[in-house]
């Protein structure tokens, strides 16, 4: 690697850490203002920043861990990220588990699509969703020696999947 690459890659890795600093503030912000109880854990992997907020014992959190509420955070909060840095933001909000929760249910999502594919039909078409989400799908598939793809516009985008 050169210097040049260092420096960019240190760059890089500095704009995403400071996607995480400014999307944990804007949560802890929120948590307070709904006073709900939560611990902000902030990760990098693959260029993106990975949000976590968790609790233990009694704590309120799980008013918030609906998987669409989730997903309306996340996007409030790459909003705010944006406005901070001018650059959209591709981070990944989790708020108690929630997306261990949701990747459970996009495998059985594609479990469902794969026993169609078994009983005949030529292809599987799921619900629309996210692109991080449609990524996840792929992988899915993929593992299980499966095709897909992506389908459609906007909010109608969705994953079909296909033998391989």
């Amino acid at each position: 690697m050169t210097e040049t690459d260092v420096t960019e890659t240190e760059t890089v890795d500095a704009a995403v850490q400071d996607d995480g600093d400014i999307a944990a503030d804007y949560i802890e912000e929120l948590l307070d203002i709904c006073d709900i109880d939560g611990d902000i854990d902030i990760e990098v992997r693959d260029g993106r920043t990975y949000v976590s907020v968790v609790a233990s014992g009694d704590s309120n959190l799980h008013v918030l861990s609906n998987p669409e509420t989730v997903t309306a955070l996340q996007e409030l909060t790459r909003l705010a990220v944006q406005a901070k840095t001018g650059e959209f933001s591709r981070l990944i909000l989790d708020v108690g588990g929630s997306r261990d929760a949701r990747q459970r249910e996009l495998e059985a999502m594609v479990d469902r699509a794969i026993g169609q594919l078994d009983a005949g039909a030529e292809e599987a078409h799921l619900e629309p969703m996210s692109s991080y989400e449609r990524k996840l799908v792929h992988d899915i598939a993929a593992g299980r020696g499966f095709g897909s793809e992506s389908e459609g516009e906007g909010r109608d985008r969705h994953t079909v999947i296909t033998r391989a």
